[in-house]
């Protein structure tokens, strides 16, 4: 009885914290599915890696937050306006992930898991012989709980990206990746260093302060 009622409390106290988020309430107002949002807005206002015209891969896409951010920023800007959740649309946006995707106006969205060949491969098909500019990725495994396990986990998944990032971004586009602070984050950091010739860690305002969430941003991919 005593574990039911400390589980209560904490969703309690969870879903006061949510309720009152400065983010949250003001994902609400702007029509952005989740404060993650702000998250990929904060990275870009400080290095100004989204511009209209390009072309974006969103990794663990879902609910959708960093694809309207994009979709925003790729809105014309004709007249002083921009930033439209609908209409016209300068620039490409393909978006990956295992979980439903609610549809958004102007993005290409593929289902399945990016750690599968056959669903790398249909990425890969969509970006055909474009170069892609920025990779964006807010891929995180389901965490076990066990640091190591998670550590290898979340290696892998990065693993992947820059792989991805490797065979199909532009000499001088970006990756941004979601990882956290804990076991294995040295050997990411080092990881990224091996591949780009920036790398930036950033912990977006957005972030909970008490998440060990964090942000690198790789821009500028080294010679094989």
């Amino acid at each position: 009885m005593k574990v039911k009622t400390k589980s209560k409390k904490l969703n309690k106290a969870w879903l006061n914290e949510h309720i009152h988020d400065p983010y949250v309430r003001q994902a609400q107002k702007e029509g952005f599915r989740s404060r993650a949002a702000y998250k990929l807005k904060e990275i870009d206002e400080a290095l100004h890696l989204i511009k209209p015209g390009q072309l974006v891969v969103d990794l663990g896409a879902s609910p959708g937050a960093w694809s309207q951010y994009v979709r925003r920023k790729f809105a014309p800007k004709d007249a002083g306006t921009g930033g439209a959740a609908v209409g016209e649309l300068n620039g490409t946006i393909i978006a990956l992930d295992l979980l439903d995707f609610e549809p958004i106006e102007g993005v290409q969205f593929i289902q399945g898991d990016f750690r599968e060949d056959a669903v790398l491969q249909q990425l890969q098909g969509a970006v055909g012989d474009r170069p892609v500019d920025v990779v964006i990725s807010d891929m995180a495994p389901n965490l076990s709980g066990i640091e190591i396990s998670d550590a290898a986990r979340i290696e892998h998944l990065i693993e992947l990206a820059i792989d991805f990032s490797q065979q199909h971004l532009k000499k001088e586009g970006a990756l941004v990746c979601k990882v956290f602070h804990g076991s294995g984050y040295s050997q990411l950091v080092e990881m990224f260093k091996a591949n780009f010739r920036v790398v930036k860690p950033i912990k977006p305002k957005a972030s909970r302060d008490k998440s060990a969430e964090t942000f690198l941003v790789g821009i500028g991919l080294k010679s094989a």
